[in-house]
């Protein structure tokens, strides 16, 4: 099988998605498999891909989430450099006094004999650094729009403004005048359905009410103007800019024109001419974790350093979930033929599994229902009376939980189940570089090979008698597995429980054949 084409083995997760286990994760809280989807994404931190300067949050949103020296190619969108150039500078040096004046009580009175001409110091020329960008895929530079260059490799390149920055700035005053409005709003509508706790105020009061208690005690009013934000509406207009003269009578150049993607690189403007291309900001990248939606455990979390590629915490699937790979069909595809299929299972754990392929969905641990509950068991983090009066508690929310979701894919073909249950080996990195001699051991017979933590089995289906021909013939069964977790939800319990998990795997075998007349 090729790299890049898809995967013919796709587990189903607990929203119902079919994917292929490299792109599943794996809760040991709530011991089941997440995909993308049905996870929780949480930014970690903003950094620059190409001079890798790790920026807080703050900062990468006060610079629109750009960096703040590096810059992209107009063209091309290849990352710009800095290229030096020499340019001679005439520095004019300081010329010596024609003739200095008597010194007072100089009882002499003797002036200086003037310098002659030919002895003054000229203007001395010298060479100085400039800077400009360049683009090493396209040769673009800053020179071809007419940038100067500057004197400074980094920090000091123009931005192109935009003509409706003033505009934009506007709508962001009012909106956030709205926003602080509702907020006052909010809060005065929560002190008065708040009890009233003390008889005397605090001075440590952040909220805001105790200003209001101290001016009414004052007798002042208790009411302050609000400022109301004022802005313009736009106005529709009818008037559109006229055609150039020379559109119809010059020959049109493609090369000058810009392109979809090089007009969306600059939005504010859309720029139609290639002259009128400036060097783009680049974008921050961004670090992010992923946390369960049912128990609010992190499954991958990232270091924080942007040069580092580890990770503080990776649950992928592929280390806790059995792999299951196709191998080949022993038989061409013929609608109600018996076949048999090859697959290999290898074991990613520590431990030994014990695995069963069963067509129907085996009922649930009780003790993993019961963990499970514990896990995701809600309790409110605050008492404060002014919250429990509004109803507002700071439990973990439910909008963000998961919807379960039924698998809408279906088999088109009948699996043989297997004779017994088999177990696979717990994962030893030192066999598969030492020579193991496997002692001969009595195997079942689907089984045909087993070395180290893998083992290739027969598995006979049946394809329905009544699909067309070049139909993807798929297979599918619920993959049955014990799981040793050492993670417990329980604080008395610290010892490693077994779990016995399930999965419910689909193959693609391939495509069905004519039937032999």
């Amino acid at each position: 099988m090729s790299f890049m084409q898809p995967s013919p083995v796709k587990y189903a997760c607990s929203c119902g998605i079919l994917n292929p286990i490299n792109k599943l994760f794996f809760c040991r809280h709530c011991p089941k498999l997440h995909c993308g989807f049905c996870v929780t994404h949480e930014i970690e931190s903003h950094f620059c891909s190409n001079c890798l300067e790790n920026i807080p949050s703050t900062e990468a949103r006060h610079k629109k989430n750009c960096c703040a020296n590096c810059f992209d190619c107009p063209c091309c969108q290849h990352t710009l450099s800095a290229r030096a150039s020499t340019v001679p500078v005439v520095r004019k040096s300081e010329e010596s006094k024609d003739a200095k004046e008597p010194k007072d009580g100089d009882s002499t009175g003797d002036a200086t004999t003037p310098v002659p001409a030919s002895n003054k110091p000229s203007a001395v020329p010298t060479t100085k650094k400039m800077y400009y960008l360049s683009c090493l895929s396209c040769r673009w530079t800053t020179r071809d729009v007419g940038i100067p260059d500057q004197g400074v490799a980094t920090g000091t390149w123009p931005d192109n403004e935009c003509l409706y920055q003033a505009r934009f700035n506007a709508l962001v005053e009012y909106f956030q005048a709205v926003v602080l409005q509702e907020k006052q709003e909010k809060l005065e509508f929560m002190r008065r359905k708040a009890p009233k706790q003390h008889k005397f105020p605090s001075l440590t009061d952040r909220t805001g009410l105790t200003v209001s208690l101290i001016r009414r005690q004052i007798g002042w009013n208790d009411k302050v103007p609000k400022a109301k934000a004022v802005i313009t509406p736009a106005e529709a207009t009818a008037e559109v800019e006229e055609l150039p003269a020379n559109i119809f009578t010059e020959q049109l150049n493609l090369r000058n024109v810009t392109t979809i993607a090089q007009r969306h690189s600059q939005p504010a403007d859309q720029p139609t001419a290639v002259g009128s291309l400036y060097p783009q900001r680049r974008s921050l990248w961004i670090k992010r974790s992923l946390r369960c939606r049912q128990c609010e455990h992190n499954l991958i979390k990232p270091e924080y350093h942007p040069t580092s590629i580890k990770y503080r915490i990776q649950l992928f699937a592929s280390y806790h979930v059995p792999e299951v790979v196709m191998v080949r069909c022993e038989q061409p595809l013929v609608p109600g033929k018996s076949n048999a299929i090859l697959l290999k299972l290898t074991n990613p754990t520590m431990y030994d599994m014990t695995i069963r392929l069963l067509t129907a969905a085996p009922p649930e641990d009780p003790q993993l229902s019961a963990e499970t509950t514990r896990a995701v068991k809600e309790e409110p983090i605050s008492s404060s009376p002014l919250l429990k009066t509004v109803g507002i508690t700071l439990s973990r929310q439910n909008s963000t939980r998961e919807v379960k979701r039924e698998v809408l894919d279906a088999s088109n073909a009948e699996i043989v189940p297997l004779e017994s249950e088999f177990v696979l080996s717990q994962r030893d990195d030192s066999k598969e570089f030492d020579e193991y001699v496997q002692l001969p051991t009595e195997e079942p017979k689907f089984i045909v090979w087993r070395k180290g933590n893998k083992v290739l089995i027969r598995l006979q289906f049946t394809p329905d008698a009544e699909l067309p021909s070049s139909t993807d013939v798929i297979l599918g069964f619920f993959m049955q597995y014990t799981y040793v977790n050492t993670v417990t939800n329980a604080p008395e319990k610290k010892e490693p429980t077994t779990h016995a998990l399930h999965s419910r795997v689909f193959i693609t075998a391939g495509a069905t054949e004519q039937k032999a007349n």
